[in-house]
C-alpha cells in the first residue's frame, strides 16, 4: 500500500509535465525571426501627408522633365541627357528622403503588417533600436548606383547596344536607369545580400520601388523596338526611344506596383 502510494504522485507528476504545452507565443517568435527578412515584404510609402503628396507629384515632375527636354535630347542626347541628370538625381534624393523609409529604420520595420495571430512588438524594443543615419545611406546608395551604371552599360552592349560607337550615349543612358531604378531599392532595401538575391531573381514582391525597376527593364526593351524600324525620323536614334521608354515604364511600374499589384509576387 505505501510503495503504491507514493508511485501515484511521481506517475502524475510525469504525466502533468508530459502534457504540459509549449508556449506558442515563443515559438511564433522565433518563427518570425527566422522567416522574416527585410527583403521579403513590400515597402510602403512613409504614412504622413506630405508623403502622400511628395509621391504623387514624383512621378509627374520626371515625365514632365524629360518631355520638357525632348527636343534637347533629340538634336544632342549625350548633352541632354549629361544635363539632365543631376536634376533627375536630386528628384530621386529628395523622393527618397520625404516618402520612403530608409533601410534598417523603423518605419521600414514597421511598414510590415502583422501575420495572423502575430503580436506586435513592444515600442520600447523598436525605439531602443539605433536609426539609420539618411546622410550616409543616400551617399552610400548613390556611390552603388554610379557603380551599376557601368554594370548596366555593359548589359545594354550585351543585348545590342554599339560597343565602340555612342559609348557617352550608352553610359548616360545606363546612369538615367540606375537613377530611376536602382536608387531607390538601394535606399530602402540596403546592400543586404538575402534582399538583392530576391530582387535579382525576381521574387521579391512588388512596391512602387520594386515595380520602378521592374518598369525600366521593361521600358528600355520595348523602347529598342522603334530603333531598326525604317521610319528615317530623327528621334529614332540610339538612344532617344529607349530613355524614353525607361521613363515611361518606370512611371507605370511605380503606379502598378504601389496599387494594383502590391504585395504580389511574380514567383
Amino acid at each position: 500500500m505505501s510503495s503504491a502510494t507514493a508511485a501515484a504522485p511521481t506517475g502524475s507528476s510525469n504525466t502533468a509535465l508530459a502534457a504540459k504545452p509549449k508556449d506558442p507565443s515563443s515559438s511564433t517568435a522565433a518563427a518570425t525571426t527566422s522567416s522574416d527578412t527585410y527583403g521579403s515584404h513590400p515597402v510602403r510609402v512613409l504614412p504622413n501627408l506630405q508623403a502622400a503628396t511628395a509621391n504623387q507629384v514624383h512621378p509627374a515632375l520626371l515625365l514632365g522633365l524629360f518631355a520638357l527636354r525632348f527636343p534637347a535630347l533629340v538634336a544632342d542626347p549625350v548633352s541632354a541627357m549629361s544635363n539632365s541628370l543631376p536634376v533627375v538625381v536630386a528628384i530621386q534624393v529628395a523622393h527618397a528622403v520625404l516618402c520612403l523609409p530608409a533601410a534598417g529604420s523603423s518605419a521600414a520595420r514597421h511598414s510590415r503588417k502583422l501575420r495572423p495571430g502575430e503580436k506586435k512588438k513592444g515600442g520600447a524594443s523598436i525605439s531602443e533600436a539605433g536609426e539609420p543615419n539618411v546622410a550616409v545611406t543616400i551617399i552610400v546608395a548613390l556611390v552603388i548606383s554610379t557603380a551599376a551604371a557601368f554594370a548596366l552599360h555593359a548589359l545594354l552592349i550585351l543585348f545590342g547596344a554599339p560597343f565602340l560607337a555612342y559609348v557617352p550615349q550608352t553610359f548616360l543612358c545606363a546612369a538615367h536607369l540606375s537613377a530611376l531604378g536602382f536608387f531607390p531599392l538601394l535606399y530602402t532595401r540596403g546592400v543586404s545580400g538575402e534582399a538583392w538575391l530576391e530582387i535579382l531573381s525576381a521574387r521579391a514582391p512588388l512596391d512602387e520601388v520594386f515595380g520602378g525597376l521592374v518598369g525600366v527593364t521593361a521600358g528600355a526593351w520595348l523602347g529598342a523596338v522603334p530603333i531598326p524600324l525604317d521610319w528615317d525620323r530623327e528621334w529614332q536614334k540610339w538612344p532617344v526611344t529607349i530613355l524614353a521608354g525607361i521613363y515611361m515604364g518606370y512611371a507605370l511600374g511605380k503606379l502598378v506596383g504601389g496599387t494594383l499589384a502590391f504585395g504580389k509576387r511574380f514567383v
